[in-house]
């Protein structure tokens, strides 16, 4: 998975974190957790606020459904 995976990055989120309110989740955090998920292969430093917001965007409608 690379930054531009929103969807993939959220499902894996959703699956590690089931009760997480995506929307209480500071970006620091959510950089944090993304990097350590398996199969993440992107550079860290190559995020940005609006990769990040795509990705919480995304676990928030899946955690929603």
């Amino acid at each position: 998975m690379t930054w531009d995976d929103a969807e993939d990055i959220a499902l894996a989120l959703r699956g590690k974190f089931p009760q997480q309110d995506p929307l209480h989740v500071r970006f620091t955090d959510l950089h944090g957790w993304v990097i350590e998920l398996e199969g993440f292969d992107d550079d860290p430093a190559a995020s940005s606020e609006g990769k990040l917001e795509a990705i919480q965007m995304a676990w928030y409608a899946e955690w929603q459904a």
